[in-house]
């Protein structure tokens, strides 16, 4: 679990400095947002394989669930870019990065669940 997590968290970091480098412009915080809904599907995927298939064992799903995706998300940066939001008076900004994050993060696990059940 401790590699797959070390893994994911380097991986989160390359992910979240290519979009603050790539779109520095925006007043949105992409690099969190793209780990997230990225690990949302990962997620479904990964748990929709263990579920319906049995193609995961104990220890492969804490490798790449628990680690892997555990590592490569983020929910304390998520609230803290929130509260940076709210502090600078960015309520509007606050509010759909919140609500982005929600929809699209679990729309993304639905998505990856059906995926995996596909193959």
């Amino acid at each position: 679990m401790g590699a797959g997590s070390f893994v994911g968290g380097g991986l989160r970091y390359v992910v979240g400095r290519l979009c603050s480098m790539w779109l520095a412009w925006l007043a949105f915080p992409m690099g969190t947002f793209v780990v997230n809904i990225v690990g949302c599907l990962l997620i479904g995927f990964l748990s929709g394989l263990q579920w319906t298939q049995g193609m995961m064992n104990d220890s492969t799903k804490l490798l790449l669930v628990t680690g892997f995706c555990g590592g490569f998300t983020t929910f304390s940066t998520f609230m803290n870019e929130n509260a940076t939001l709210a502090r600078d008076g960015n309520m509007t900004m606050m509010a759909v990065y919140t609500l982005a994050s929600i929809v699209v993060g679990f729309l993304c696990v639905i998505l990856g669940n059906y995926i995996s059940k596909q193959l």
